[in-house]
């Protein structure tokens, strides 16, 4: 049975969970006050729609995959986003891209990719593969190659500060002590891209990168070339989330994103981010409040910390 928006069985209603006896009302059967929560559900449920995306050949519409829950589509798109940080479409492309980049890093040819990933017709994958990898399955292929990275070095508080953008946005924001060390770890990263120096107008973006650094409450108001897995997607949109002057634990974002036992996972992701700052990763912290690794030092996610603090 499908279930409108808004009814009461997307609600949970008051009930006397003590059970039966004179003068009491019976527990509700229908929210199951001795099983599983509201949240729980949701999550089971929300876990059984990214496992049909994962499945699937062809990506299930949003109707589909909230009737397989039981859900109306509006309410089943927002109890996605909710538990996941991204919508069911934004779900299916990162983890559709993941399957790509896959294919094509194992496979022998691109056709051989295509196919691998769950494309039926290599039409339809080159509709969207400028939109999946940022580039050509050829140009992939090859770690980049073609592909020109404007990037430029500027300082900062925190010491230089490396800037690159591709056709799409800002794709690396990299800090540390050296700036040919800087210039390295994007070499590591596009190995095959043309790397070139930016112009007076990219110096401007440069800048406008190290006074956010300067003031974060101001914002980052750039277009961003966000790359990764359908996992790391999600924990860099609850990191984004954070805001300025405030922390969270490697716990909280997991509860975020509906994975409470990937606290593991999630530290991986933040140590796989590359655009320091943008995508906030330095405001994850322990449990106990207490500073653990960060891909540019402790010491200096500390200072970001503390220099936040004091802006707000």
């Amino acid at each position: 049975m499908r279930v409108e928006a808004g009814t009461p069985q997307e609600r949970p209603i008051p009930c006397d969970v003590s059970g039966g006896g004179e003068g009491r009302i019976p527990p509700c059967k229908r929210c199951k006050p001795a099983g599983e929560s509201l949240t729980e559900r949701h999550a089971s449920a929300v876990a059984r729609a990214c496992r049909a995306i994962e499945e699937a050949d062809d990506v299930p519409s949003l109707d589909d995959l909230a009737s397989s829950v039981g859900m109306s589509s509006y309410y089943f798109h927002r109890v996605f986003k909710a538990c996941t940080g991204l919508t069911p479409k934004g779900y299916a492309s990162a983890h559709r891209s993941h399957r790509v980049r896959h294919e094509l890093a194992q496979s022998a040819t691109v056709t051989s990719a295509i196919y691998g990933a769950g494309f039926n017709s290599n039409s339809r994958f080159y509709e969207s593969s400028n939109e999946l990898l940022g580039m050509t399955p050829k140009t992939f292929r090859a770690g980049g190659s073609g592909v020109v990275i404007r990037f430029a070095i500027g300082e900062s508080w925190l010491g230089p500060i490396l800037v690159a953008a591709s056709d799409k946005g800002v794709c690396s924001i990299l800090l540390g002590d050296d700036p040919a060390e800087l210039a390295h770890d994007l070499e590591d990263r596009f190995p095959e891209a043309e790397l070139i120096g930016g112009d007076a107008d990219f110096e401007q973006l440069v800048a406008k990168v190290v006074g956010f650094v300067e003031m974060p409450s101001i914002g980052l108001d750039l277009p961003l070339d966000i790359r990764g897995t359908a996992f790391q997607q999600r924990v860099w949109e609850a990191l984004r989330k954070i805001p300025a002057g405030s922390t969270a634990s490697y716990a909280d974002i997991a509860e975020r994103i509906g994975k409470p036992k990937s606290v593991r996972a999630v530290a991986q992701a933040c140590g796989a981010n590359a655009l320091a700052v943008a995508i906030p990763c330095h405001r994850v912290v322990r449990t106990d409040g207490s500073l653990s690794g960060y891909r540019w030092g402790v010491e200096r996610k500390g200072k970001l910390l503390r220099r936040e603090l004091k802006a707000d």
